[in-house]
């Protein structure tokens, strides 16, 4: 099945990503590490990528970086402060 988007955004979380990434002091390259941790693989390039809105991300992943960031799902994705 083909995804169409109707922006160039492929994401809606990155920018809480990031945030939530700078706030526990983490680069690019640690949150890779941490989220190799959990079984789930995304290099600093896709990371960034992501953090662009550049890149697709998954549900699974999404579960982990909530994990590793120590963040809610719902405040991944703005429904709370």
């Amino acid at each position: 099945m083909k995804i169409v988007l109707d922006s160039e955004d492929r994401n809606v979380i990155g920018y809480r990503i990031k945030s939530a990434r700078l706030g526990c002091k983490m680069t690019q390259k640690e949150l890779s590490v941490k989220l190799e941790t959990l079984a789930v693989y995304i290099d600093r390039a896709s990371i960034s990528k992501l953090e662009q809105k550049k890149r697709i991300v998954t549900d699974i992943e999404i579960l982990a970086l909530s994990k590793v960031l120590n963040v809610s799902i719902p405040w991944l994705f703005g429904l709370e402060k």
